[in-house]
């Protein structure tokens, strides 16, 4: 359900409506750093989905969840007609289907390398207990072992824009009523 008053002809794209009538500034800026996330991030594409794809089942954004970056990227750059230089989806092999359907299992699932599971730990500890996560030197251990400093704040800042932007769009009421994103582009 939409938790914003708006008109009946608007409630198809409820997030299109909001973003030209309330907080247009913010919500610009917004929009500014989910695109800057799918464009400038340089993590490998299975390792930045398996994080989003973790935030979103955990933010219950229906939007997130039907989201694919291999397939639906390039969809967000469509309206200007022009596709940025680099995009995430550019960073590697796309997961298939069964790897989305093992991200809740992530700890017990064979499907992911151990820098996947990783980042969906992170992803999920980011989301559900950050105050924890900040004082965990043995999972800091496990992740300079991995990742470096500059991949750790790449990871950090994605899954901070899809855990803020994904929470908005659940919140608001605003995934109610989309179209899967490739269909909505159509």
């Amino acid at each position: 359900m939409i938790r914003i008053s708006m008109p009946d002809d608007e409630g198809n794209d409820p997030y299109g409506f909001a973003s030209r009538t309330h907080a247009t500034e913010i919500m610009a800026a917004a929009s500014e750093f989910s695109k800057a996330v799918y464009q400038h991030s340089r993590l490998p594409l299975r390792e930045f989905e398996g994080a989003r794809y973790r935030t979103a089942q955990i933010n219950g954004c229906v939007i997130c969840q039907q989201f694919r970056a291999a397939r639906d990227v390039q969809l967000m750059y469509f309206a200007t007609g022009q596709r940025p230089d680099h995009l995430v989806s550019d960073n590697g092999p796309a997961p298939d289907e069964a790897y989305y359907a093992a991200v809740a299992d992530w700890r017990t699932s064979s499907v992911f390398s151990p820098r996947e599971k990783l980042a969906i730990e992170y992803a999920e500890r980011f989301a559900e207990e950050p105050k924890v996560l900040a004082d965990d030197e043995e999972f800091w251990g496990r992740a300079h072992a991995l990742y470096s400093d500059e991949e750790l704040v790449d990871l950090s800042h994605c899954v901070a824009a899809w855990m803020g932007l994904g929470r908005v769009a659940h919140v608001l009421g605003f995934d109610s009523v989309c179209l899967p994103f490739a269909q909505a582009a159509e």
